[in-house]
């Protein structure tokens, strides 16, 4: 009885990223596409959006999985060697410090240059890219199913929400978030963020609603 081959996904190339393209795959292949197209089918990768595809798991290939929306976002905005150029921000970053257990249909990442909204093909999301400096935001690593990256810590986060409520399209969403990370902020670090960020007259407005 012959032996069933797993497909997998050279370490050079996983090296890369958990979140890849074709043109990540030059001098690993003399052909990128058509191989990804293979591992696709094999279930070693798995098709995100229109050119980008996650690594899938060693336990998980050719079986069901779909990585959750955050992680997706992050590790797309890594890929073409933009590792500290992003960081999940707004409602993302809320869902990930626990602040909105429920799903929605959208993501946010700061990037530090322009790109523009990708809608996902393996689910109905997208991933909205924001331009901001991303050095000089309040960040904490994460650790995600995708690999490591940056959020905004909760202050951040809270401070971004409350500017931008409506970023995303889901302001019913940010503002319970918002509720929800308002007691686990450090006032003293989110006052100075807001100073230093000029965001101290809209902080100022919510936190005076909810004293």
């Amino acid at each position: 009885m012959p032996v069933r081959v797993v497909a997998r996904v050279p370490p050079d190339l996983i090296r890369r990223g958990r979140v890849l393209r074709p043109a990540d795959a030059h001098g690993v292949y003399a052909h990128p596409r058509p191989e990804f197209q293979r591992l696709e089918r094999a279930g070693a990768l798995h098709r995100l959006a229109d050119g980008h595809y996650a690594v899938v798991p060693d336990d998980r290939v050719g079986q069901s999985w779909v990585p959750d929306l955050e992680s997706v976002a992050l590790g797309i905005a890594r890929t073409g060697g933009h590792t500290d150029g992003a960081a999940l921000m707004g409602i993302s970053a809320a869902r990930v410090h626990g602040a909105l257990p429920r799903a929605v249909n959208v993501a946010t990442v700061a990037v530090d240059r322009h790109r523009r909204t990708l809608q996902l093909t393996d689910r109905d999301a997208q991933v909205l890219f924001v331009r901001r400096d991303v050095a000089a935001l309040d960040l904490q690593r994460h650790h995600s199913e995708l690999g490591e990256g940056w959020i905004t810590t909760v202050e951040q986060t809270l401070l971004d929400l409350i500017a931008r409520p409506q970023l995303g399209g889901v302001p019913d969403a940010a503002h319970d978030a918002i509720t929800a990370l308002i007691p686990r902020a450090d006032t003293d670090l989110l006052r100075d963020l807001a100073r230093a960020q000029r965001r101290r007259s809209a902080l100022d407005r919510v936190l005076a609603a909810r004293s």
